[in-house]
């Protein structure tokens, strides 16, 4: 290892359902314009790209990556696309930060875009990640998987319809002081329990929207950080975790991995808490970004990150905890997943947000004093699971 990885430029459109004013590529270039604006660098000064791509159908066109390389200044140099699922953002920036901290390079830029909104229907394309014998039939979706993870949970820990509908009023709040997040507009508890159903427990409202935009961030080494004297936050702890592919074997007791926990996340966060040597998350954290597309997950991910004992976020949050000018850890600043989508950074976003944080640099949804920082991300039917730990 070639010492520290450190962040020195982050690039975030303003995530919004449609923008028809810019193709594919073009989202993607506006994100590596802001990333290297940020960095005070030109393209020509990054010698690797991490390409951030979600399923090919949401672009339409098969190894969709194609279209990237142009608007990234990818040629001659090197690239590699990632895709995990719903974790390919965070996935991507650690095969960045690889590039890196093993010597192979200085400077590596991490980059994609998504435009969710705009693929025609997105659950049509993940609902094909199913097993089409055992599973697809039942049927099984990135709704209805999650909902089923939200049924579970509340029969193990007693979570309720209303503490799912107060996980989106706090992140709404919080998306309403963030320029970039896709929903910012307020709401409130009866109006998200009037919601229409979708799957049960989950209602339209507590549902991530479907987003178009794109993010990027370039990553340096230490020795390139300090020869030049550049601002930089840090990434002191990373970490992946996979689940087995059928649902089935994580449900009922019995079980290794209960489908009312998140039993690979955590030790995803192990793993990464390990390397940045963090003995007392709930201690040691000042803020986290968690993937959480559904309100019910957003428990569930608190708690595999130990921000929480097993079970208790609901009580927690009730009582004032997790949000901005509350008491312990803010989770989701930003608003999160359940607020902004763009799949194929989503996850990067979750990382660039915890990165301006620790910088102090998250404008009106600054986690006050915040020095360190977590991240994850979620992919695949529930099924990848990359975390990460930022510092100033």
């Amino acid at each position: 290892m070639s010492g520290r990885v450190g962040i020195i430029g982050i690039g975030q459109s303003a995530f919004v359902s449609r923008r028809d004013d810019a193709s594919y590529p073009d989202l993607v270039r506006e994100a590596v314009t802001l990333a290297l604006n940020d960095a005070k660098m030109e393209l020509d000064g990054i010698e690797a790209i991490v390409y951030s791509l979600s399923p090919d159908a949401m672009v339409g066109i098969g190894n969709a990556e194609r279209l990237g390389v142009d608007a990234v200044g990818a040629r001659n140099k090197r690239f590699l696309r990632i895709n995990t699922g719903g974790a390919t953002g965070i996935s991507s920036v650690e095969a960045a930060y690889y590039h890196v901290a093993s010597g192979a390079c200085d400077v590596v830029m991490t980059a994609g875009a998504d435009k969710v909104g705009e693929c025609g229907d997105s659950q049509t394309v993940l609902n094909k990640i199913w097993d089409p014998t055992y599973e697809r039939q039942l049927p099984l979706g990135t709704i209805t998987m999650l909902a089923m993870s939200g049924v579970r949970y509340a029969d193990k820990y007693g979570m309720t319809q209303a503490d799912m509908a107060r996980v989106v009023v706090k992140n709404r709040m919080h998306a309403s002081k963030n320029p970039n997040a896709h929903l910012r507009k307020q709401t409130t508890i009866e109006e998200v329990m009037a919601s229409r159903m979708i799957s049960w427990p989950i209602k339209l409202f507590d549902c991530c929207p479907q987003s178009s935009g794109g993010a990027a961030m370039v990553l340096a080494s230490e020795r390139y950080i300090k020869e030049r004297n550049l601002d930089a936050v840090w990434i002191t702890g990373l970490g992946h975790c996979s689940e087995t592919y059928y649902l089935g074997d994580r449900m009922g007791t019995g079980f290794t991995a209960d489908h009312a926990d998140a039993y690979a996340l955590r030790n995803a966060f192990n793993r990464a808490f390990k390397m940045a040597g963090i003995t007392d998350s709930a201690k040691q954290v000042d803020v986290a970004e968690i993937y959480a597309p559904f309100s019910n997950t957003e428990f569930h991910s608190i708690e595999a990150a130990q921000l929480a004992p097993l079970g208790a976020s609901p009580a927690m949050l009730r009582e004032g905890q997790f949000q901005l000018g509350g008491e312990g850890v803010v989770v989701n600043p930003s608003g999160g997943t359940l607020c902004t989508n763009a799949i194929a950074v989503t996850a990067m976003v979750r990382v660039a947000e915890i990165a301006l944080q620790v910088w102090g640099r998250a404008g009106a949804h600054q986690v006050k004093g915040a020095k360190r920082g977590i991240a994850s991300g979620n992919g695949g039917d529930h099924q990848f699971f990359g975390t990460m730990v930022v510092e100033a």
